[in-house]
């Protein structure tokens, strides 16, 4: 079991992060959760319906911050867990390896990947998922759809910020686009 971070000293008040915001990219992760057949075959896509910053609502995959001192893979799994609950059982391997790094800008015009607080990194991860995945309080809903649904015009269409062509970029990787 990984040593638990002590995260007294790793988050930073509103007015810092701001700040920061303000002056440096910030790293994240975006995890892409899937449930997989025996093959290891992508079969399904786990997409959260949330509020918005901006008040709108808009699908997404698990993202989040990475915090000092943390590993990208404890970064991970934390907000698996927070995201799609203690039992959702996410599937990573001992050293992951990101498909894609994602970099959103407050402007949408420079990537196409979008934050209007702020310049973010993101490592991006399509995480197998071996539990029972339920939206944390934070999200309205978690969808199951298929592959062929997840890159839909209308799925698309509920997601902002480029995650969207992030779930469709997760997919060619895993060999399913359809």
């Amino acid at each position: 079991m990984s040593e638990m971070l002590d995260q007294r000293g790793s988050w930073l008040s509103d007015d810092e992060l701001s700040s920061a915001r303000e002056r440096l990219p910030i790293v994240y992760v975006d995890a892409v959760p899937v449930r997989v057949d025996e093959r290891g075959v992508v079969t399904s896509v786990g997409l959260l319906l949330r509020a918005m910053p901006d008040g709108s609502i808009s699908r997404a995959v698990v993202s989040g911050r990475v915090l000092y001192g943390e590993r990208v893979r404890d970064a991970l799994i934390r907000h698996l867990e927070k995201d799609l609950g203690p039992m959702a059982l996410p599937r990573l391997a001992p050293s992951p390896q990101p498909f894609t790094v994602v970099e959103y800008f407050p402007s949408p015009d420079v990537t196409g990947f979008h934050d209007p607080r702020q310049h973010a990194v993101s490592l991006a991860f399509v995480v197998p998922m071996g539990g029972d995945c339920a939206p944390s309080s934070d999200a309205l809903d978690l969808a199951w759809v298929s592959p062929q649904e997840a890159v839909s015009l209308e799925f698309e269409a509920e997601t902002s910020g480029g995650q969207g062509r992030l779930i469709r970029l997760a997919l060619a990787h895993c060999g399913v686009l359809p």
